[in-house]
């Protein structure tokens, strides 16, 4: 039997040079392609791709999370550890973690920036006080800490030295979060994944390939989408 033809969900034109394959999370193909770049040279573009394509979904499809609901029973992250919600209908706090997640009926329609400005409030004191804890352990301290919204990195170190985190970094095991910590302050030192970085973030957290795998596994499940 053939194998079904691949079909292009989303072709989006722009001055790029060249052409992109995009798969999403739900499996979607998105072709990104120049302007005037004919219908059948993408079409021929994405058959010679075929295989790629076809693997890359299956890997998606099956990782796949529906996105939240924001729904009763529904489970959400933090630091590690999976709540239920349940909708109850105080008015205040919007949400609170007390063994579950009560998030009040009032708010069920703002859900996902209720859960958005929880999660931000646990999370700079926590990686605060982590930066903290292992900056007195390595001597290697930033200018500045901020919280992001970055979707693809748990972190980042700037060249002037400020430490950036995700917000959604607090929905992960503490050991994992101080493995992103430890691994951002080194980079204060050591702007590169050399065998030196390595050695360095080793020396401090000498299990920290553990945590790395951890958030490469479960990482898509940290989010609110």
């Amino acid at each position: 039997m053939p194998l079904a033809e691949i079909v292009i969900d989303v072709v989006i034109r722009t001055r790029r040079k060249t052409v992109a394959l995009v798969v999403e999370r739900d499996g979607r193909l998105v072709v990104r392609a120049p302007l005037r770049f004919p219908q059948a040279q993408i079409d021929a573009f994405v058959s010679s791709h075929s295989d790629w394509v076809r693997s890359r979904q299956a890997l998606v499809r099956k990782n796949y999370r529906p996105p939240h609901q924001f729904a009763a029973g529904e489970s959400f992250w933090y630091l590690g550890q999976q709540y239920p919600l349940v909708i109850v209908e105080q008015k205040r706090p919007a949400l609170s973690l007390e063994g579950e997640f009560r998030l009040a009926r009032a708010a069920q329609p703002r859900a996902c920036e209720a859960f958005e400005a929880w999660y931000r409030a646990q999370a700079r004191p926590l990686i605060e006080e982590r930066v903290a804890h292992f900056a007195g352990l390595t001597g290697l301290r930033g200018k500045k800490i901020r919280l992001s919204s970055a979707r693809t990195r748990w972190g980042s170190c700037s060249s002037r030295g400020t430490l950036s985190f995700t917000w959604r970094l607090v929905m992960a095991p503490p050991e994992a979060i101080d493995y992103v910590v430890v691994h951002e302050l080194c980079h204060l030192k050591h702007p590169n994944h050399s065998p030196a970085f390595w050695a360095a973030v080793a020396a401090v957290m000498p299990g920290y390939k553990v945590q790395r795998a951890w958030l490469k596994k479960r990482g898509r499940d940290l989010s609110l989408d």
